[in-house]
C-alpha cells in the first residue's frame, strides 16, 4: 500500500541578526612524508565537497607517496631535499595561499587523525566565530592512552597544556595537535616563515597566534597511534618540549615590555 509522504521542509531562511555561513575557498594541505602507505585511506575518507583544492607537499620521500597522490588527482609540490616538519608546512601554506585559500586545514596524511571530521573543523571559521581551530586527542585519558600515545608523550603533553594554558590565558584540552584549520587572515598575520623548520613550529604557530589576538578553538578528535603514523621519539619529544617552553618564555617576556621575538607578528591581527 502507497501512503502520502510527509512534505520536505524547505530550507529554514536566515533569521534576523542570525549569522550566515560564508564558506568561502577552502584548500586542504597535506605535509607529507613517506606516507603511501596511508594516503589513500586518508584521502577516501575526507567527506566530498568539504574542501575546494587538494594540496600535497612531499618532504623528499622515499616511497610511493608522490605517485599514489598523483593517481589520486592531488595537486603535489615535491622537496628535492628533506626540509623538516616546519619547512614542509611554510611550503604548504604558501602554496595555499598564492591558490586564494580563504580557509587552509592541515590534515596529516599518515591516518593518525580521523579525516571525516574536516567539516566540523571547518564550520566555527566560516562563521567567523574563531580564527584557528585544533582537533583535540586529549577527550579522556583512557581514550588517549588506548589509542597508543605512549605514555611519557601524554604525560608530557598534560604538562606542557597545562603551563600553556596558564601562560598565554587560554582553556585548551591541548597545544599540540597536528590536526588544524586557520583563516587566511592568520597567515597572512603570522611570520610564519620566520619559525623553525622542526616540530616546534606548530607551538611558534600557535603562541604567535595568540598574542596577535586571534580566537582558538578545538573540537574532540579520535586518534590512531600505529607503525605506519607519523611520530617522533624521546629525545626529540624532549626538544619539542624545550622549544614549546621557550616560545611560551618569549610571550611573557613581551608582555613585560622586552623586544618582541622574531615569532610574533609586527602588528595585531585583531
Amino acid at each position: 500500500m502507497i501512503t502520502d509522504q510527509p512534505p520536505v521542509p524547505a530550507a529554514a531562511e536566515p533569521q534576523p541578526g542570525q549569522r550566515a555561513v560564508k564558506r568561502g575557498k577552502v584548500v586542504l594541505v597535506m605535509p607529507a612524508y613517506n606516507a603511501a602507505g596511508t594516503l589513500q585511506q586518508t584521502w577516501s575518507e575526507i567527506p566530498p565537497g568539504s574542501v575546494d583544492e587538494h594540496i600535497l607537499v612531499d618532504d623528499a620521500s622515499r616511497d610511493d607517496t608522490v605517485a599514489i597522490a598523483r593517481s589520486l588527482g592531488i595537486r603535489v609540490l615535491e622537496h628535492a631535499k628533506n626540509r623538516g616538519y616546519g619547512g614542509n608546512q611554510k611550503s604548504c601554506y604558501r602554496e595555499a595561499l598564492d591558490r586564494g585559500a580563504d580557509i587552509v586545514i592541515m590534515l596529516h596524511p599518515d591516518y593518525q587523525y580521523d579525516p571525516r571530521l574536516v567539516p566540523m573543523m571547518l564550520l566555527p571559521l566560516q562563521l567567523g566565530s574563531l580564527d584557528v581551530m585544533l582537533g583535540s586527542r586529549v577527550r579522556t585519558r583512557r581514550e588517549c592512552l588506548e589509542s597508543g600515545m605512549p605514555l611519557y608523550k601524554y604525560l608530557g603533553n598534560r604538562l606542557l597544556t597545562l603551563i600553556e594554558n596558564v601562560c598565554l590565558g587560554q582553556n585548551m584540552g591541548e597545544f599540540h595537535s597536528g590536526f588544524r584549520a586557520y583563516r587566511r587572515e592568520v597567515l597572512e598575520t603570522i611570520p610564519f616563515e620566520r619559525f623553525s623548520d622542526d616540530f616546534v613550529f606548530d607551538s611558534q604557530f600557535l603562541v604567535s597566534a595568540i598574542d596577535a589576538g586571534f580566537r582558538v578553538g578545538e573540537i574532540p578528535v579520535p586518534v590512531r597511534y600505529m607503525p605506519e603514523a607519523s611520530s617522533i621519539g624521546f629525545q626529540r619529544s624532549v626538544r619539542y618540549g624545550f622549544g614549546t617552553l621557550a616560545a611560551v618564555a618569549q610571550f611573557q617576556l613581551k608582555r613585560l615590555g622586552l623586544p618582541p621575538a622574531r615569532i610574533f607578528a609586527e602588528r595585531a591581527g585583531r
